[in-house]
């Protein structure tokens, strides 16, 4: 019996890396993503300080093609020594 997918792709998709709030994280977190998802804009970043100002959470959202490009992505991040976490 074959499973249904979770996701169906194309589809838009949220990715978050959160690290210190550091000069030029956001740009990091922008060069990795837009390796995998060429399409991203600065438009489709956003980010958001942590309660104390110490960490940095940041968002792009890309129209997602695959569970292959995703897991490079987040493959990606995480062996990034700035990225603290991935959701």
């Amino acid at each position: 019996m074959s499973e249904k997918p979770l996701l169906q792709f194309p589809c838009k998709f949220p990715i978050k890396a959160m690290g210190l709030a550091i000069p030029n994280f956001e740009t990091t977190i922008f060069k990795i993503v837009q390796q995998y998802a060429p399409e991203l804009t600065q438009a489709n970043i956003s980010t958001r300080p942590s309660k104390d100002g110490k960490y940095l959470a940041v968002t792009a959202t890309i129209e997602a093609t695959s569970q292959e490009q995703l897991d490079n992505i987040y493959l990606a991040l995480t062996a990034s020594d700035k990225v603290v976490m991935c959701l």
